[in-house]
C-alpha cells in the first residue's frame, strides 16, 4: 500500500529572521557565539527590535530538512503549530510554496505569537540563535492526526519538542502511529544541551527508533564518554545510527555495517541549516533505498550546498548535485 508521505516531519515551526553582525555586537548584547539560546518574550522583542535589515524565511530544524526533501522531489508533510497571525500566515503560505503540507491550519485567538527566531550571523559564518518559543511550545498530541502520522513511511522528530512535555507526548503519540503502520520513525539530537536535559529518555529513544542523528557533541554528551565508546554503545543499542563531525569524516553504523564519508571542506558563508540539510541528504537516500555510504555523501552534498548561501534552505536543485557528484 502507498502511503501519502514519503517522510512527515515533526517539531517547532519557527520563523527565522536573520541580519549580519560583528563580535563586538553580539558581546554587547549578551549573545553566546555559536548556540541556539531560548529566550523569553522581553527579550525576543528587544533582540528583534535591535535587528537591522533584518531577513525572514520559515525555520525550524525539521522544517528546513523538509525544505530540502521538497526540493529533492519526495512528498512531505509537516506537523508544528503556527498563531493566525501575520507571521504564522507567512509560515504556513512559505511551507506550501514549497511543496511540505502543512498540516494544522494556523490557531485563531490564544495569548502566544507565532514562534521566531532572532538569528545574528557573524562574519565568520557562525549563527548565534535566540529563539522565543511563543505558540510552537503549545504544539500537543491533539495536533498528531491519524491519518498524517500513520500514512509516513518515515518519521523524522525533532529533540527540541521534548522541551515541553506536551512536546514528548505528540513526539511519543507520532512515532507510535508511523510504526504501528509500518514507517519508520527516527529522531535528530538536536543539540548537546537538549540531550543534558533529556539523557534518560533520548536513551531510550536511540534504544528503540530505527534512526538516530547526531553531531559528535550530541553522541558524548548523549553517552558522557568520548566519541567512539559513545557510537559503539550507541551501534549495539540502535537501528542506525549517524554522527557528523564538523569538517570530518561522517560515520553511518547500522548493526555489523559501517561506512565513513569523507567531508569535502567549505569555507561557510552562513553555517545555519547545515545539520538539516545533511539530514534532508541523508533521509533522501534512507527513502530510496541507497546504501549508507551513498546515504552519507547525498548529506554531505546537501549541508555543502546550505552553507555556500545566507540562508537555512538549499537554493541550487539537489538532484542536479547528486548526479554531478554521480549519486543517482
Amino acid at each position: 500500500m502507498t502511503k501519502t508521505y514519503q517522510v512527515v516531519g515533526i517539531g517547532n515551526a519557527i520563523v527565522d529572521v536573520l541580519t549580519q553582525c560583528d563580535d563586538s555586537f553580539l558581546e554587547l548584547m549578551g549573545i553566546q557565539k555559536g548556540i541556539m539560546q531560548l529566550v523569553e518574550r522581553n527579550r525576543g522583542e528587544m533582540l528583534y527590535g535591535a535587528m537591522l535589515n533584518r531577513t525572514q524565511a520559515p525555520g525550524g530544524s525539521v522544517a528546513n530538512t523538509l525544505a530540502g526533501l521538497g526540493n529533492l522531489g519526495l512528498s512531505t508533510g509537516f506537523i508544528g503549530r503556527v498563531h493566525d497571525d501575520a507571521l504564522g500566515q507567512f509560515y504556513a503560505n512559505e511551507m506550501a510554496h514549497g511543496g511540505t503540507d502543512f498540516v494544522n491550519p494556523p490557531v485563531p485567538g490564544g495569548e502566544l505569537p507565532t514562534s521566531r527566531s532572532m538569528i545574528f550571523v557573524s562574519p565568520d559564518g557562525e549563527r548565534s540563535m535566540n529563539t522565543y518559543l511563543g505558540i510552537s511550545s503549545e504544539l500537543g498530541p491533539e495536533d498528531v492526526a491519524d491519518d498524517v502520522a500513520g500514512q509516513a513511511e518515515i518519521l523524522f522528530l525533532e529533540g527540541y519538542l521534548y522541551d515541553k512535555p506536551k512536546g514528548k507526548q505528540a513526539f511519543e503519540r507520532a512515532s507510535k502511529l508511523c510504526r504501528d503502520n509500518g514507517g519508520k520513525a527516527g529522531i535528530a539530537l538536536s543539540d548537546p544541551f537538549c540531550v543534558d536535559r533529556h539523557r534518560d529518555d533520548f536513551r531510550r529513544l536511540v534504544r528503540e527508533l530505527d534512526y538516530v542523528i547526531g553531531n559528535e557533541h550530541e553522541w558524548e554528551s548523549l553517552y558522557q564518554t568520548d566519541l567512539s565508546a559513545a557510537l559503539e554503545q550507541a551501534a549495539s543499542e540502535s537501528g542506525l545510527v549517524v554522527c557528523t563531525r564538523s569538517g570530518h569524516d561522517v560515520v553511518l553504523v547500522r548493526g555489523e555495517e559501517e561506512a565513513v564519508v569523507p567531508v569535502n571542506r567549505v569555507v561557510p558563508v552562513d553555517a545555519t541549516g547545515a545539520g538539516d540539510q545533511f539530514a534532508a541528504g541523508f533521509l533522501y537516500g534512507f527513502a530510496t533505498g541507497q546504501s549508507l555510504a551513498t546515504c552519507g555523501r547525498m548529506g554531505c552534498v546537501a549541508a555543502a550546498e546550505v552553507i555556500s548561501h545566507f540562508g537555512a534552505r538549499p537554493e541550487a536543485d539537489l538532484k542536479e548535485l547528486f548526479r554531478k557528484e554521480g549519486l543517482i
